[in-house]
């Protein structure tokens, strides 16, 4: 397993309006989706970053922080590495193959961190 960077974070607040007016108002990233409870964006080098309000009904188990995502190549093989070497998934791979894959699993800190395949 080859990690090539950092493609994605995840922030789960209870300050929902503050934070999106944040990113987009103050930080002047462009935001890609905004509805009830949740929006995102997206950074010029195709990194995204998406907001979650308390109530949003998906990712509720990111309680400890902001949630990163390491890119790699091969979602599958990363998972499967990462599990011989004891570490704990939380769900199944999700997402669009023609898009991206993700899997969120537990660090040794506790915290909650992510595994992302982008489309090739």
């Amino acid at each position: 397993m080859q990690v090539k960077g950092f493609s994605w974070v995840g922030i789960r607040t209870n300050k929902f309006n503050e934070t999106v007016s944040f990113y987009k108002d103050i930080l002047k990233i462009p935001s890609v989706i905004e509805k009830a409870g949740f929006a995102a964006f997206d950074l010029p080098n195709g990194d995204t970053i998406e907001i979650f309000s308390d109530s949003y009904p998906t990712h509720k188990h990111f309680t400890t922080g902001p949630v990163v995502g390491f890119d790699v190549d091969d979602i599958y093989k990363a998972r499967l590495f990462l599990e011989k070497k004891g570490i704990e998934f939380i769900g199944a791979i999700e997402g669009d193959p023609k898009k991206s894959r993700w899997a969120h699993f537990k660090g040794p800190d506790g915290k909650i961190y992510e595994l992302k395949q982008r489309a090739k």
